[in-house]
This record gives structure tokens, C-alpha cells and sequence, in this order.
């Protein structure tokens, strides 16, 4: 029997513009994401049948391990995809915030779809599993993808940028913050005065990117979501003016929320906010972009 690991990346949102509601109730956005160093970690072993277990240094009540987890429903598309008739045990091991807008359950699944195409050696090409992320969910295109990436339509349309490194903490909350709940105060507090989306991001922020210019990139950070999560969960701003407080370059809600991301200058002004941060009670962890999607993170071994 084989055994196959591969992880994913997290992810930020450097600039999140949401356009208004379609028909569907999705919305349309024009965003910038970044993958950070938080990785996802799944392993596939071959199998009679499904099954899933979860492990990690995160909070797991709320991830189910049934037929409602993307990892499942990954392994299962591939399979439909490639008329695969086995099976895989699946694992994942966990280190972005559950429920906290870095992507962790996308990052899974983009994990998974590597994973079993490895493990099943059924040779999908990377057009095939990109078509088959975006019918898993909008971020997991770019959880396959990884970097720097501007995102368009639901973010699942991708078109790579460059970036420099940039050097962030993130601090997790014991909160949940439903991502259709926040997108639906969003239109709430905007009424019928929903702003044009744009056609691209800022060239100030593609700029401060490239150049790795870490005080035009904190002039730069944009999230539509931040109103109406902070709305929703208004104690977040203690902790943005926290961060503040500590020297951060720049702080904003992650996605959806709740998680908080803190821009810092180079490492060792990243490690002093993750130490005042850790001082102070919270949860943090240290994230530094961009990094690569999903890959594999072994070779297959004899188990």
C-alpha cells in the first residue's frame, strides 16, 4: 500500500472588492491574494472505501469529517473525473484557523485533489484539476495555485502577479463568523448604493508588490468584508487596535473574518508583534508570503 502527502497554502486578501448581489445571490469580486506559510497537510492512503480523520493545532469541533468536507468531495470528483474505482483514506493535518477566512478548508481540498491524483496515478492534467477546484469552491483555484494572484469573477478566474516577500502575523478568534451572513450585511449596509466594481486592482498596491515596499503596500490593503464583519463582531477592533498599538505597519480582517493579519517590516519586527501578541492572551502565528500552492511534500513511500 502507497501513501501520499501534500499541503497547501493559506491565504490573504490584499484587496477584496465585491461587486453587488447577482441573481444567485453570489457576488462578483476583483481581489488579490496572497498565499502565506500556514499550511494545509493531507495524506491519501489507498482504500476499500472513503473515510476521513482531522488532527491539528487548531480548533476542530466544527470541521466535519463526513460527506459535507471538501477533502471527501474532492477525492470523490476526481474519481468521477478519471472513472477511478477505488478509494482513499484520507488525513488532514491542520494549521490555518478553522472558520477564519485564510482558506484552510480550500486549501484542503486543493491539497486533496494533488493527493489522490498522485496516489491513483490518474494523470490529471493541471487545466482538469483547476476545472475540477472551481467546482469545489471559489478559493480553491488558487489554493492548486498559490503566489500572488489577481482573482476575478468569483475569484476562481486567476492571473498570476509578482510579488516580493512580505512578512505578516495573523491572529485567529474564538468567534464564527459565517461567510454568507457577512456577505449578506455587506448588501445590507449598502442598500441599492453598491459601489462599480472594479476593473482591476490599484496600480499602487501591483506596484508596492513588486517592489517590495512594505509602507505603499499597507496604504494599499482593502477589504470590503471588513465593514460588515466588524459590524457583526465589533470586538475585532480592540484587537486591529491592538495591533496598532504594537508597532504594525498596517492591520485588516482577513476575507470574511474573524481572523486579523498584521503587516510587520522585515522578520524580526514580524517576530516582536508575535510576541506581543502572544503576551497578551491571543492566539498568533506567523505567516510570510507568497509561497507556493498545493504540492507534494514527500515522495510515495511503502506503508
Amino acid at each position: 500500500m502507497a501513501r501520499v502527502r501534500v499541503r497547501a497554502p493559506g491565504k490573504i486578501n490584499l484587496a477584496l472588492h465585491v461587486g453587488p448581489p447577482e441573481a444567485s445571490g453570489y457576488h462578483d469580486l476583483v481581489t488579490v491574494f496572497q498565499a502565506v506559510d500556514v499550511w494545509e497537510t493531507v495524506t491519501a492512503e489507498d482504500a476499500l472505501e472513503f473515510s476521513l480523520t482531522v488532527a491539528g493545532d487548531v480548533v476542530l469541533d466544527e470541521i466535519p469529517v463526513d460527506g459535507n468536507n471538501l477533502v471527501l468531495q474532492a477525492a470523490r470528483a476526481v474519481a468521477s473525473a478519471t472513472g477511478h474505482t477505488g478509494a482513499a483514506r484520507l488525513h488532514i493535518d491542520k494549521k490555518v484557523p478553522v472558520g477564519g477566512g485564510m482558506a484552510g478548508g480550500s486549501a484542503d481540498a486543493a491539497a486533496a485533489l494533488v493527493a489522490v491524483d498522485a496516489l491513483w496515478q490518474t494523470n490529471l492534467s493541471h487545466d482538469q484539476m483547476r476545472e475540477i477546484a472551481a467546482t469545489l469552491g471559489s478559493d480553491v483555484p488558487f489554493c492548486l495555485e498559490g503566489y500572488t494572484q489577481v482573482g476575478r469573477g468569483r475569484g476562481h478566474l486567476l492571473e498570476r502577479v509578482e510579488s516580493e516577500p512580505f512578512f505578516w502575523v495573523a491572529v485567529p478568534q474564538p468567534l464564527h463568523l459565517s461567510t454568507p451572513l457577512v456577505y449578506q450585511t455587506l448588501d445590507n449596509l449598502r442598500g441599492e448604493l453598491a459601489p462599480a466594481l472594479p476593473a482591476d486592482p490599484s496600480q499602487g498596491l501591483l506596484d508596492a508588490l513588486i517592489a517590495g515596499d512594505v509602507g505603499a503596500l499597507a496604504g494599499e490593503l482593502v477589504n470590503d468584508l471588513a465593514a460588515p464583519a466588524l459590524s457583526l463582531a465589533p470586538q475585532l477592533q480592540g484587537v486591529l487596535d491592538y495591533g496598532q498599538q504594537c508597532g504594525a505597519v498596517a492591520g485588516m480582517i482577513s476575507g470574511s473574518g474573524p481572523t486579523c493579519v498584521f503587516l510587520a517590516e522585515d522578520p524580526d519586527h514580524q517576530t516582536h508583534l508575535l510576541e506581543k501578541f502572544l503576551a497578551e492572551g491571543h492566539t498568533a502565528v506567523r505567516a510570510s508570503s507568497p509561497v507556493q500552492g498545493a504540492h507534494r511534500s514527500d515522495h510515495e513511500v511503502p506503508y
